[in-house]
């Protein structure tokens, strides 16, 4: 058995698509979507994927602004200019990129970007609408994981899924939305016992916990969907993921790949809560 790849490259192209047809919609209105990205410092691989998210932008229709401040700025001087932002009618998304420099607090940081504009999915109150199940917006990877998810066919009500990671911007909200979805999900971490009891009963098996190759194809379910969100380097310095892919590829029905699966689809469900921005002030404005 040779599991099928879940390509989240092609489907991230789809959905860019998508988005710059109601991109252009928005346009002929009277204004495109905007979105304005926060860099501060110049760790490499936040660099790299700021640089992906603003051709991204470019190429779907969207109005990017980069801010790049130094690795020493101080966090008034970060928040004074995401409050300017939040007054700014031309800026519909804002997005920090993480992670930030010792002398900044990001919760602080996320707390202080307008709801409306979290387009990242990680203010308080994003999180509280999605634990209460009210309109809000989603957190990117875990958004991309259940457009993936979808895209195999994947049977949530009723199935076993198990998250392995427990941070607020995947593993947390992932369980929701499997929730959501009718699963019966359970959340695993680094210090779970018995880590492959609970993995070996997953129909579907999502991989958040940031640790190289932990998760091998003897601790998983013959025919399960594996997503690996992981994104390490190993002993040779080569991108791999949370999930062991050589030996899980023999056992799952369907994988993502690392590079090329979770990563595009995280920059494209970017886009698509950028334009749901836009399209709600636009709602609103009509309504006014």
């Amino acid at each position: 058995m040779s599991a099928k790849i879940l390509d989240g490259a092609a489907l991230a192209q789809s959905i860019r698509a998508d988005v710059a047809q109601r991109t252009a919609k928005l346009a002929a209105a009277g204004r495109a979507p905007g979105l304005a990205v926060i860099l501060v410092g110049d760790d490499p691989g936040s660099t790299i994927y700021v640089r992906h998210k603003v051709k991204d932008c470019e190429e779907a229709g969207i109005r990017s602004t980069l801010d790049r401040l130094p690795a020493s700025t101080a966090q008034q001087q970060l928040l004074a200019r995401i409050r300017e932002l939040n007054e700014d009618d031309t800026v519909d998304g804002i997005l920090v990129q993480l992670p930030l420099p010792p002398q900044i607090d990001p919760f602080t940081v996320i707390e202080t970007i307008s709801p409306a504009k979290d387009v990242d999915g990680f203010h308080v109150a994003s999180a509280g609408a999605l634990m209460t199940g009210q309109p809000g917006f989603l957190p990117c990877t875990p958004y991309g994981v259940m457009r993936l998810l979808a895209h195999a066919g994947a049977r949530l009500r009723g199935a076993e899924a198990v998250v392995v990671g427990r941070s607020n911007i995947v593993g947390k909200p992932q369980a929701m939305l499997l929730l959501q979805a009718d699963a019966t999900v359970t959340i695993c971490h680094s210090r779970t016992r018995d880590l492959a009891v609970h993995t070996r009963r997953a129909d579907v098996l999502v991989a958040a916990v940031g640790r190289a190759r932990m998760i091998t194809g003897d601790m998983i379910k013959p025919g399960a969907i594996v997503v690996d969100v992981g994104m390490n380097r190993d002993e040779s310095g080569r991108l791999c993921g949370d999930v062991d892919f050589e030996s899980a590829s023999r056992v799952a029905s369907w994988i993502t790949p690392v590079p090329g699966g979770v990563g595009p689809m995280t920059r494209a469900m970017l886009l698509v809560n950028t334009v749901e921005a836009a399209e709600r002030k636009q709602e609103s404005s009509d309504g006014n």
